[in-house]
Order: C-alpha cells, then sequence, then structure tokens
C-alpha cells in the first residue's frame, strides 16, 4: 500500500518522539510490503525561527498534498514567559487545524492492567477504563472574536458555535458509540451557557437518528469529579473545545502517565496524529522522553486513516510487551531499571520484526 505521510516533529521532544515513530513506520513497512513516501516540515518556534511563521505556506502544502501527519510536540518556554509575544508556536497548531479542516479531536484514555499501580487513583476506580473524547477542534472561544480594550486594561474572549459545527461532532459521537458500549454522554454548561444549550437541543434532536445509542448529558463541572472517581463509567465523551481541551488533560492522569496518551485531529480530507504530552523542554536532549505515546499515535494513523488492522494490532502488542516486561523510559519505571528513548523505540522495532 502506498502511504504518503507528513512528518513534523516540531519543538522540544517532539523531535526525539518523532523519530522513533519513524522507526517504527519504516519497520512496519519493510514487514507488510508498504510503500511510504515521507516528508518532513516544520511547525512552531522552530518554524518562527525559520521563517517568522509557525505554520509557513510550505509546511501547509506538504501537510495537504500527504495522506496523513505525523506531529511530534510544540511550545517553547521563550514564548510562554512573554505574555505580549505577537507570534506564538501554538498559533501554528491552530492554523493547521483551522486551515486543513481538522473539526474533531479523538483522544483515547486506556488504563493498561500492567499500569494500574502507576495511576494516583485507586486500582479499583480506574480498572477496566476505556474512553473515547471527541473534541469539537475548530470552533468556541479558542476561534472566536478576541481582543482588549480600555487602554488595555478590559480583556475578552467570545465562544460561538454554529448548529452545524455541533452536528458534525455529534454524528462522529454516536458512529463511535454505536461501534463501541452504545453509551454516550453530551458535556456541556447548559444551566450557565447559551452555546452548551444549543449543543444539548442540538445533539437530543439527533437522538431518533441512533436509537440504540443511549445518550446522557452531564455538566463539565460535574464530569470533572467523576472522571476521578469512576472513569470506567464513560464510553464515548462529546465537547466543546475548552472543555475537551480541559478534561483530556485531566484524564490522561488516569493511565500514569502523559506519555502513554496518543490523539488524532480528524477532518473531512486529512488527519494529524500527535501524542497529547506537549513539548516538555525540560526533558529535551535528556533521552528520557516516552516515545510510546507517539508510537501509539503512529498506530492510530495506521488504524484511522489507512485500515491496516493487522499492522496496528503489531504495533499495540509491543507497546504492551514493553510495559509488561517494565521496558519503559523513567516516568514509568516503577522504582526499577529505566530505558532510554531510543532504547524503548528499539525493544518496540525488534518486537514487530520477531513477530
Amino acid at each position: 500500500m502506498k502511504l504518503k505521510i507528513a512528518i513534523l516533529p516540531g519543538d522540544g521532544i517532539g523531535p526525539e518522539v518523532t523519530n522513533e515513530s519513524i522507526k517504527v513506520l519504516n519497520c512496519i513497512a519493510k514487514k507488510f510490503n508498504h510503500d511510504v513516501e515521507m516528508s518532513t516540515g516544520s511547525v512552531g518556534a522552530i518554524a518562527i525561527d525559520q521563517h517568522n511563521d509557525p505554520y509557513p505556506d510550505e509546511t501547509h502544502k506538504l501537510c495537504s498534498e500527504s495522506d496523513a501527519i505525523l506531529f511530534g510536540a510544540i511550545g517553547d518556554p521563550k514564548y510562554d514567559n512573554d505574555p505580549k509575544a505577537k507570534i506564538r508556536p501554538e498559533q501554528g497548531l491552530l492554523k493547521l487545524r483551522k486551515k486543513l479542516g481538522l473539526y474533531a479531536n479523538l483522544r483515547p484514555t486506556k488504563v493498561f492492567d500492567s499500569l494500574l499501580e502507576m495511576s494516583p487513583i485507586k486500582e479499583d476506580r480506574i480498572a477496566g477504563t476505556d474512553i473515547l473524547f471527541v473534541r469539537e477542534l475548530t470552533g468556541g472561544i479558542y476561534f472566536g472574536e478576541r481582543g482588549r480594550k480600555n487602554d488595555d486594561n478590559f480583556a475578552f474572549d467570545t465562544c460561538q458555535y454554529s448548529r452545524d459545527e455541533i452536528v458534525r461532532i455529534a454524528k462522529m459521537g454516536f458512529e463511535y458509540a454505536e461501534k463501541r458500549s452504545k453509551k454516550l454522554c453530551c458535556v456541556d454548561k447548559a444551566n450557565i451557557l447559551e452555546t452548551s444549550r444549543l449543543w444539548r437541543e442540538t445533539v437530543q434532536s439527533m437522538e431518533k437518528d441512533y436509537p440504540e445509542v443511549k445518550v446522557s448529558y452531564e455538566f463539565v463541572d460535574a464530569v470533572a469529579m467523576r472522571l476521578i472517581q469512576w472513569p470506567s463509567s464513560y464510553d464515548v465523551l462529546i465537547t466543546s473545545n475548552l472543555f475537551g481541551d480541559i478534561l483530556t488533560d485531566e484524564a490522561s492522569v488516569i493511565s500514569g502517565s502523559m506519555g502513554l496518551m496518543p490523539s488524532a485531529s480528524v477532518g473531512l480530507d486529512n488527519a494529524l496524529y500527535e501524542p497529547i504530552h506537549g513539548s516538555y523542554p525540560e526533558a529535551t536532549g535528556k533521552k528520557i522522553a516516552n516515545p510510546l505515546a507517539s508510537i501509539l499515535s503512529l498506530s492510530m494513523m495506521l488504524d484511522y486513516t489507512f485500515n491496516l488492522k493487522e499492522e496496528v494490532n503489531l504495533i499495540n502488542k509491543a507497546v504492551e510487551s514493553s510495559l509488561i516486561n517494565g521496558y519503559t523510559t523513567p516516568d514509568l519505571s516503577k522504582n526499577q531499571d529505566s530505558y532510554s528513548t531510543e532504547q524503548v523505540g528499539d525493544y518496540i522495532v525488534d518486537f514487530i520484526q520477531k513477530n
């Protein structure tokens, strides 16, 4: 099969973890006789340094001409510490999502049995957790009108949604729920926010088209609490951009490490796959970054974009093997020997070659 993939390593630990995913992809391609074409582009802080633009036109052209995008991480402390910076690395990711029409973010949260003790939450509360968040990605407060006035002493950000934006997210949520346990939770703040009332009203109007799916509606603050108390009670959750951003980071704690959390940002014609851990500048260059979230993001790509089920199962088994056998980076070492970013990637490649 021909796979045309754009590689955007980005900032911080992004290049380090992406390199391991590229090794795994090359191994898979060789084992299953795929023809993989990879092209690399710049995004984020490194793109600002090189082009004064966090998402240059040449990177957009590369992405729009590819079947899928493998993304590393974005962000740099020199911009985080400068609140008056006009150009920021994160703007690159927002531009990318908007220009490519990547309107939905899919974030699975799964607890591995071998890592139950790594979670700060009691094992009996998290065992069996397997959640899929479907977060709206190109609307809401992140893309609404914003600004300052009154001599810079008053700031505003506007949250707005159209019914069509909500429908396409809800449709995706219903369809995933049908394939899973047929449970869907719409997360909003409909007791306060008008946009949330439109969300709830729209999803309610769609229930009749999915009679097998049981739909619940919960306020975001209640979900934030229950994710810690009983995360295994949830299956598919749909929500707005801001709420999804916060809840998915909260949920990442359940598994014991952000280094295990992949994600996909999908649209009608393209999709981007990335680990959720961010650029983690404190670990950059120290060879301790966990590459498994990036490798699992590659697995999601081969599944969601290319439908390569056998390859996906093999990568996932390799990751589970590394966890069971303790072949992990320091964040998952359980007070035993730990391994470097590159060594963990080599373990995954070796497992694939031998199985």
